[in-house]
């Protein structure tokens, strides 16, 4: 190997509800009481440090699922204000999303006692404002960046995602005014890892055998060629099992052809092998790594491991 190779598993944390394609509070008590506990588990399992990106609207209805991750040593990050539609990072004007990165920022750091540097735009969705909204509210650590992934347009800013197959692939300092690319900015982006695919529960859960061929992939490019760190993003959700519930579809587009993408057609393949199943194929997942001596760490030691801040 060239170096040490890192495996950043890392977890978002909010109150949607997979079975319903919907925001719930009944689904954030689950997250809280069920869904949490079991990766907790897991990570002490395998002894593993992560981080949590948690939405201000679970933080601040629930606050015990914040505060359930510090003594394990996790690293608490921001997730946004919420996962409404409205509030997508790729929508909002720079002052609101100034608003809402420092809300979310003191409010976890409040609950958790800890400084909260990380962030992930809910859903992933960004633009030109994000990164000097970043920068002015006090974060260092950006996770947005899904470097050489594509989505089909199956999820909501499907447009400006088309910029991720451009997007450097190691972890860089970005520019003022985009996460997108490589600048003298004081943000450090730690891209998500895919090739072409994403390496993400989701796609863990749907296409397990497709999963294994990009986790090869991502594997031999951080051991043998660059020292990629591995960065996985899993919910806590996927844990959860709701389908005792009659199943509503919600809708969150006015656009049939959105309609048909993004909620009916992606809601029916996201459902596959929640709850029990989920849990065995994560562990898979973490034991390739485990297996192969990678470092698990969170984003802010493998930042400042690598003198990035």
């Amino acid at each position: 190997m060239l170096k040490s190779s890192f495996a950043l598993f890392t977890n978002d944390v909010e109150t949607t509800s997979i079975w319903f394609n919907a925001l719930r509070d009944e689904t954030g008590l689950k997250v809280l009481k069920e869904g949490m506990p079991v990766l907790l588990d897991i990570y002490q399992t395998y002894n593993i440090k992560t981080t949590f990106f948690f939405t201000g609207y679970i933080a601040r209805h629930f606050p015990d699922v914040v505060k359930m991750v510090i003594k394990d040593g996790h690293e608490v990050a921001s997730h946004g204000k919420s996962h409404l539609k409205e509030n997508g990072f790729d929508v909002m004007p720079f002052e609101r999303q100034k608003r809402h990165l420092a809300e979310t920022k003191k409010l976890l750091e409040d609950i958790s006692g800890q400084e909260v540097v990380s962030f992930r735009a809910p859903a992933l969705r960004v633009n030109e404002y994000t990164a000097p909204a970043l920068i002015e509210t006090g974060y260092k650590i950006d996770s947005s960046v899904a470097s050489q992934r594509f989505d089909f347009f199956l999820s909501f800013g499907g447009i400006r995602k088309l910029k991720w197959l451009t997007a450097p692939r190691l972890p860089y300092y970005t520019a003022q005014d985009s996460l997108f690319k490589k600048g003298e900015g004081p943000l450090i982006e730690v891209p998500l890892s895919a090739l072409f695919l994403p390496y993400v529960g989701t796609t863990m859960r749907i296409f397990p055998g497709i999963t294994k061929i990009v986790r090869q992939g991502i594997h031999l490019e951080s051991s043998r060629l660059n020292g990629k760190p591995i960065v996985f993003d899993i919910h806590p959700n996927e844990f959860i099992d709701e389908s005792d519930e009659p199943r509503i579809i919600s809708r969150r587009s006015n656009n049939p052809i959105s309609y048909l993408l993004q909620d009916f057609f992606r809601s029916q393949l996201k459902v596959k092998n929640l709850g029990g199943n989920a849990i065995l194929l994560y562990k898979k997942q973490i034991e390739f790594f485990a297996k192969r001596d990678y470092q698990f760490t969170t984003l802010k030691a493998y930042c400042k491991q690598n003198d990035f801040i």
